[in-house]
């Protein structure tokens, strides 16, 4: 049997999940040439909100930070997470900047690029895919995994084959939620592997108290690669500890073979980062609390807590467990969506209208809207038709690919950015977040205030 391999996701989904992606680039570069020496297959260092977070929170620029980790990194794969047609950012975006970001990720450094769309929706990812593809990169598409009446072990192993006609390099079970139980992950990932030829990887989160007895069963159903996290960012709502798995792997025929001398001097390097973060309050304790519930609710971690936030704004925490039951009837009625960004976040928040309001449905956000008229793709089953009337009337609803509405658009987000963006790169931080990334750009480039020179007398 093949040794286990292993993606590290401290440096991106760990500190995403545990201390909302606050780690700096100076906190990451010291440690890499130890990662690198571990014997990783990869290391996820990139995409989901770490470009976000860069420019908005931390005031750096996310591309300069990966060139300096593919500096520094030599013998290990880099990864990163990309929303298919929705990149780094929370709208669909056209076909020609689409491709563009992806060159120039893989340009700047990346080796593999995951691919996900909260629906499922292949269409959403094929561009992604293809321009991978066609710049060097490894293509990984992500299956999003989530629990209904149509969502059957059929349903992803007919997915699973979709993925691999459209050229996935291999394909990864993402669950975002930690919902996947172990012995259903078994027989999900023997069935799988009895029908596609690439790579399966498996992803999943602590946040539930049964990932690390899943990721056993899956190495036993022969899974060729599990996400782990350094055990200083693993736990709560990151990942099992790398660590604690390749001991509990060790001497097995499927035995990851990782430098344990190394990770614990890498454990060791970042726990007084953490402790910053646990001191300044970023590392909310909850996060690393068992959440049982979930495996009831079906919801991610960031959801719960973001319910919370909502809640709490509105003086209404008492309504906490009514939301929580509203949620799966909200789903239901949409489709059953997975509960993945962006559809979490606007499953979450019409459960929230609904609970308040005190009517289901009398206050619908616009993206609630649009999702009902197609613009984020098919729905894995059909909408409720008395809900979708209420919501959008007898408007139409689109069913092609939402990307085929769209013109082409770097070249134009490209010449109203001008001269305040200095290359390619930086057209696509104001494509993604226009107003924060023209701020953050406005502020990189404000000229120097030039020293005054006096005139100085000199006497002979």
């Amino acid at each position: 049997m093949e040794k286990l391999k292993i993606t590290e996701t401290c440096l991106r989904d760990g500190h995403q999940s545990l201390i909302a992606t606050r780690l700096t680039t100076a906190e990451i570069l010291p440690i890499l040439e130890k990662m690198d020496q571990v014997g990783y297959h990869a290391l996820e260092v990139w995409g989901g909100a770490t470009f976000d977070a860069c420019i908005r929170f931390l005031n750096e620029d996310p591309w300069e930070r990966l060139r300096e980790i593919r500096k520094r990194v030599k013998n290990t794969k880099l990864q990163m997470l990309l929303r298919g047609q929705n990149l780094l950012g929370y709208r669909h975006y056209s076909d020609d900047l689409v491709e563009k970001f992806v060159q120039k990720s893989i340009e700047n450094g990346i080796d593999i690029i995951r691919i996900f769309d909260a629906l499922n929706d292949v269409r959403n990812v094929r561009v992604a895919a293809q321009a991978t593809k066609k710049y060097g990169g490894h293509c990984q598409m992500a299956i999003s995994y989530t629990i209904s009446p149509i969502h059957t072990i059929e349903y992803y192993k007919n997915l699973a084959q979709e993925m691999e006609k459209l050229g996935a390099d291999s394909i990864v079970i993402k669950d975002m939620a930690g919902i996947l139980l172990p012995d259903h992950g078994y027989k999900l990932i023997k069935e799988l592997k009895s029908v596609i030829n690439v790579p399966l990887e498996l992803h999943t989160h602590a946040t539930s108290g049964i990932a690390s007895m899943l990721y056993l069963r899956a190495v036993e159903a022969g899974i060729d690669i599990i996400d782990t996290a350094v055990s200083t960012f693993a736990g709560g709502t990151s990942q099992p500890a790398t660590e604690s798995m390749a001991r509990a792997l060790a001497g097995s025929p499927r035995d990851p073979q990782l430098n344990m001398t190394l990770l614990k001097e890498i454990a060791e390097y970042l726990k007084p980062i953490r402790k910053k973060y646990v001191d300044n309050g970023t590392l909310n304790p909850q996060a690393l609390f068992v959440e049982p519930s979930i495996l009831e609710y079906q919801l991610p971690g960031g959801m719960l807590s973001n319910l919370v936030s909502q809640l709490k704004a509105q003086k209404a925490s008492d309504r906490y467990e009514e939301v929580l039951k509203e949620i799966p009837r909200v789903r239901e009625d949409l489709g059953y969506p997975p509960l993945v960004t962006p559809l979490s976040q606007m499953v979450g928040t019409q459960a929230v209208f609904n609970v308040l309001v005190g009517e289901r449905y009398k206050m619908v956000p616009k993206e609630i809207k649009d999702y009902v008229k197609g613009l984020y793709g098919k729905s894995p089953a059909p909408v409720n038709e008395e809900v979708r009337k209420k919501i959008i009337g007898d408007e139409e609803v689109f069913t092609g690919r939402p990307a085929d509405l769209l013109e082409p658009e770097f070249e134009t987000i490209k010449a109203e950015i001008g001269d305040l963006a200095k290359s390619d790169e930086e057209v696509l931080e104001y494509a993604m977040f226009p107003q924060i990334a023209k701020g953050y750009l406005e502020n990189k480039y404000k000229p120097v205030e030039k020293k005054k020179i006096h005139n100085i007398n000199i006497v002979f």
